[in-house]
């Protein structure tokens, strides 16, 4: 598809995000002449967070350091809108807004883990993998029916990874594995569901960044944070997560300036989450597959996404796109290498693979466009969104074993007539 066919913003949309309670000193939300991937990624080299693509324009956040290199550099400025947002500060509430209490904060996070591990101790533990900037504990569920394996943490089973919240204010992405979590122990006598779970090493991490999560949400009102809560040496908080993995890091699509909203860090893994991140997958040389939900788009990116190149092993490359095209199939999203929004270094997938071989995708969740709701849709789109996902991670789960058989059979033997069960709301609330 035309990015103009993928991608719309529409004027009215601008509403519901200039009346958001403010989110950070200094932000501004634009809209920029671009009209190629290379534009594009000029324009994220100049620290704009890119939140929507046209094909004649982006829209993003920016400071005003930003703002000054984007004129600088000759790019036309379409649109600026004030958008300011909160400086530092720690809250207390810590919950959502009263019309989108569905939606789970960190110690409601760790109720739902509690009870899975409670209700079902011989297949499921709950694992601390490190902890914040603020000292919150990272936490990741933990699937295997072989008791041993459970014990130790460690499998010789094909293992896969899903892992949500690397940018706070995408929550809906921390929602979507923990539902995927309940499903899978929901549905755990389905013959179906039980052949994948006894040959399957799953985990499952599905809030990376809690205290950027809980920062959002301190006052009930959203703040629009993205990054984690580091204090930068210049008083400003916090680093995107998502621009610090180690592979190619620092190398376009990311900030030196740590008010940017894609500040990339003082290094290589100079977060706690990351080293966190980096570590746990490090210790887990069985993962084949690795999910990384963000939100919105409706998007099916696979590497590259810090270099417009190719991934350069033929047959790597041809597995990336079979699997996407054969996802997109399902929830209807646009399946495309990274880079070919624009460029993005120091991310998780990039890194996944670059460094481990990892067939490592990104979903872009619903909705398509800030005018549909952006960061902030409400909790209405939750089952929807759920149900669209459920069988683009079964068809991952059911292909770890090796990623390449796809090659061959665009499907796979357990989805090819399989149609998943409605989705019962009250399996999860």
């Amino acid at each position: 598809m035309k990015l103009n066919q993928r991608f719309t913003l529409l004027g009215l949309g601008l509403i519901g995000l200039l009346t958001l309670p403010s989110a950070f000193a200094d932000q501004r939300f634009i809209q920029i002449e671009a009209r190629t991937k290379e534009q594009r990624s000029q324009i994220a080299d100049r620290g704009v967070s890119i939140e929507a693509v046209r094909s004649d324009s982006v829209w993003g956040f920016a400071n005003e350091n930003s703002i000054n290199e984007l004129n600088q550099g000759g790019f036309k400025i379409l649109g600026n809108f004030d958008q300011e947002v909160a400086r530092g500060g720690h809250e207390t509430m810590f919950d959502f807004p009263t019309e989108d209490t569905r939606f789970h904060n960190y110690n409601e996070l760790m109720e739902e883990l509690n009870h899975l591990a409670q209700e079902h101790a011989d297949i499921v533990k709950i694992h601390n993998i490190g902890t914040t900037v603020e000292k919150r504990n990272i936490w990741a569920i933990h699937i295997n029916t072989s008791q041993d394996e459970l014990e130790k943490g460690q499998s010789n089973k094909p293992g896969i990874i899903y892992v949500g919240n690397h940018h706070a204010r995408e929550h809906l992405s921390m929602e979507i594995p923990l539902m995927y979590a309940q499903y899978l122990m929901s549905h755990r006598r389905d013959p179906r569901i039980s052949s994948l779970l006894d040959s399957r090493d799953i985990w499952i991490v599905p809030m990376l960044n809690p205290d950027g999560v809980e920062f959002d949400i301190a006052t009930a009102n959203y703040k629009m944070w993205r990054k984690n809560r580091r204090k930068n040496a210049n008083g400003t908080y916090g680093v995107d997560l998502n621009r610090n993995y180690g592979f190619g890091w620092g190398t376009g699509g990311s900030s030196k300036d740590p008010s940017s909203d894609v500040y990339m860090g003082t290094s290589a893994f100079s977060e706690p989450e990351t080293q966190a991140f980096r570590d746990f997958v490090n210790a887990h040389a069985n993962t084949k597959v690795l999910l990384s939900f963000h939100t919105f788009s409706e998007l099916i990116l696979y590497p590259w996404g810090g270099k417009h190149d190719p991934v350069p092993n033929n047959e790597d490359r041809l597995t990336f796109e079979t699997l996407a095209k054969t996802m997109a199939q399902w929830n209807h999203y646009t399946p495309e290498q990274a880079s070919d929004l624009y460029i993005a270094s120091g991310d998780t997938t990039d890194w996944a693979y670059g460094t481990h071989g990892i067939f490592a995708f990104t979903f872009e969740l619903s909705p398509k466009s800030m005018y549909e709701g952006g960061f902030y849709p409400g909790q209405k789109v939750i089952d929807k969104v759920f149900e669209d996902n459920l069988k683009p991670c079964l068809y991952l789960l059911d292909v770890t074993d090796n990623p390449k058989k796809v090659l061959g059979n665009s499907s796979s033997s357990f989805l090819k007539n399989y149609q998943e069960p409605s989705i019962n709301p009250a399996l999860f609330w």
